[in-house]
């Protein structure tokens, strides 16, 4: 009994899981393409393109540690 339980319980966590994954993706593509598509970036000193290259590395970290929870998560 015990083992149907678990079996029943890994499938529906699995497929929430993936569900979430699903919308976090669909939203993070809309942030992405943003309201229009041809805007123009305009001239930006060099402390503030640091500082984006700073916070773009700090994003790959987060999301580096989000894939391996992730695959912690998918392991039941």
């Amino acid at each position: 009994m015990n083992q149907i339980v678990n079996m029943i319980m890994r499938r529906v966590m699995g497929r929430l899981i993936n569900k979430g994954v699903d919308f976090g993706f669909h939203q993070a593509s809309k942030i992405g393409k943003g309201k229009n598509g041809a805007t123009q970036q305009p001239a930006v000193s060099p402390e503030e393109e640091t500082r984006r290259e700073h916070a773009g590395r700090e994003q790959g970290k987060q999301s580096r540690q989000m894939l391996k929870n992730m695959r912690r998560l998918n392991r039941f």
